[in-house]
């Protein structure tokens, strides 16, 4: 009986190396995400066992923010993967963000804190998304259409 090699099927190339401003701006989205969604988890907590003004609305608050808080962490994983359609949902997140942190800048008081935060992590996001070694790692401006 002799055993005959199995064929092997040829290995997957590696994946080219994101730049490091890539692999920043989709860790970033993604704690932009994250925050989002724990934010909408404390407010559906507070609407179903607090003591809220209206639980109602803290229960549509929370379930709110949970579905807007999939766009910034599908955007980080598809930047994380060097998908080309990733940078628009990204970019759209960095945009909705401005708003929200003038809104906190506002209101004054410990918001402040969190709207300077939000303000410098959406400007960074979108500076390192429209660098140009973001854009050719992620295939945009190029011809083919292999992402």
């Amino acid at each position: 009986m002799s055993k005959k090699p199995t064929p092997q099927a040829p290995a997957a190339p590696e994946p080219a190396a994101l730049p490091g401003r890539l692999t920043a701006a989709a860790a970033l989205t993604a704690l932009e995400g994250l925050a989002l969604a724990g934010l909408g988890v404390y407010m559906l907590f507070v609407g179903i066992a607090g003591d809220p003004d209206s639980p109602q609305q803290a229960e549509t608050g929370g379930i709110t923010l949970l579905a807007l808080a999939a766009l910034p962490l599908i955007a980080a994983r598809g930047l994380r993967l060097g998908r080309r359609w990733s940078r628009g949902p990204a970019l759209i997140t960095q945009l909705m963000a401005m708003p929200v942190a003038w809104t906190l800048w506002t209101t004054g008081g410990a918001m402040t804190a969190a709207a300077v935060a939000l303000a410098l992590a959406a400007v960074a996001v979108a500076a390192l998304l429209v660098n140009p070694t973001a854009t050719q790692a992620l295939g945009i401006g190029q011809a083919d259409g292999t992402r």
